[in-house]
Formats: structure tokens, sequence, C-alpha cells
């Protein structure tokens, strides 16, 4: 694992502890799929954030917002010390992406699951109604694959040829748990979607298939696990929405530094 990420899951980890709240684990599923694509597709300036030609990204996975926020730092479109106010009072940080207190850097609020790919099909559809050159990206997680939403949704997409755009699913089996929906790279095949499976903790990967344009829309299925990048996370399934305690810091550190 680069470094870099394990600074930024070590940044994950106290800002949690800070905030006193937190989904870690699905944070730390997310966080390459979320690196690769601040890496080379979305807009990193003021002027490109505005700029009507650009490529969007909205984080249908809401819990996944620590890790975009983390991101976001990382990048330098928000200050790091803004980090430590997530989840406190007036705070623009919290559990869900909220597009109120961020403008265009915010593409979308999220919160209930299955909303923000619908969102993003209504983009692709706009910007090409618009003649706009720009892709739109939508993470969900696989646990939103069971909203009929999400379904209706591809059904549109497909309808309409959308092929600038392209819909991630964070994949890391959470759904099978309780709706077991068999393969859903042949489903959503059969929906009309050009679908490429790829190690969603796997960076070059991850590049290769946000590269990929077709003349339908793009669906990529992320192979991911729960609490990558420590060993505790990835077993614990308390984990799930619990924030660590000073005194696991320092070993959960020491995990993400020997991964």
């Amino acid at each position: 694992m680069e470094q870099i990420l394990k600074e930024m899951r070590k940044t994950m980890l106290r800002v949690s502890a800070a905030g006193k709240d937190g989904n870690l684990q699905s944070c730390f599923s997310s966080l390459e799929i979320l690196w690769a694509l601040y890496n080379g597709f979305l807009p990193l300036s003021k002027a490109d954030i505005s700029n009507k030609n650009r490529n969007r990204f909205v984080l249908s996975k809401g819990q996944s917002n620590l890790a975009l926020m983390v991101v976001l730092a990382e990048k330098g479109l928000i200050e790091k010390s803004e980090l430590y106010t997530f989840c406190q009072f007036g705070s623009r940080i919290s559990m869900q992406a909220d597009r109120t207190k961020f403008g265009s850097l915010i593409e979308a609020s999220a919160g209930s699951l299955g909303h923000g790919f619908p969102i993003s099909v209504g983009m692709a559809w706009a910007n090409r109604m618009k003649g706009s050159r720009g892709r739109v990206f939508c993470l969900a997680g696989d646990g939103e694959m069971n909203e009929g939403t999400m379904w209706e949704a591809a059904l549109f997409s497909s309808s309409e040829k959308l092929n600038n755009l392209t819909l991630i699913v964070d994949y890391n089996h959470s759904l099978e748990k309780m709706i077991h929906v068999g393969d859903m790279g042949e489903k959503l095949n059969a929906f009309g979607f050009d679908v490429i499976r790829v190690d969603g903790h796997d960076l070059n990967q991850l590049t290769d298939a946000y590269h990929a344009r077709t003349q339908k829309p793009v669906a990529v299925l992320a192979e991911t696990i729960r609490g990558w990048g420590s060993k505790t996370l990835m077993e614990d399934r308390s984990w799930f929405h619990r924030y660590p305690g000073n005194d696991e810091l320092e070993i959960l550190f020491k995990e993400v530094d020997e991964f």
C-alpha cells in the first residue's frame, strides 16, 4: 500500500476519534476508489470546479463521506485542520456528504440509499442535452443495489445510451448478508451496461477502468474488503459504526503501518 494511503487512513482514525463518530470500515473500503478518481479524472481548482464541461462526481455511498473529505483535504480543496470539526455542531463535515455547505465541490447531498445514482443519471442526461463534454462518475455501495431506484436509473441510462456515465460499485459483498442478488455484473450487463471488474484496492486497475469509454454506460465493479488496511477493522464487525478510543488509536496506527 502506498504511504500516502496509509497516512490518509490514519487521518481518518484521528478524525473519527475526535468527532466521536464514523463508518470507518466503509471509508477504508472506498479510499483507493476515491483517490484514483481525484488523480486525473475530477477538477482540482476553483476554476475547474465552475467549468460547465467539468467531470462530476456523486457520492451515493454517503457513509464514505469522511474518506472523501480526507481526499479533498489531501488535494488542497479543503483545509486539513477543518477535518477535525467532523460531526461537531456547526461543522460543514458530517457523516453524509452535504452539497449545501460546499457548493460545486460536492455535487449532490447523500443520505437515503439509492438516491445518488439516479441524480448522476440526470446529470449525465443533462450534460448531453446541453452539449457538455463532462463525464459523470458515481460511487455506490453494493448494499444500495437492493434499492429499486438503482435499477430504475440503470434502465433509463442504458435506454438513453448515456456513455458519459460511469457507475462504480464498492463491491465488498455486504449486500449478500441481506439479499443475495447473484452475479451483479451479469445483471448490470443485462440492464445495458458495459461491466468492468477490478481489484478495488489497486490504483492502476481503477485508473484503467475509469478511462474506459464505450457506446454504453459503464459499471466498474470494484472488489473490496471492508476495513481494508487494518486487521482489526477487517475482522471485527462491531466497527461497522463506531469510533476508536484513545487507547485503541496506537494499535490501529500500527496495523495500518504494517499492512
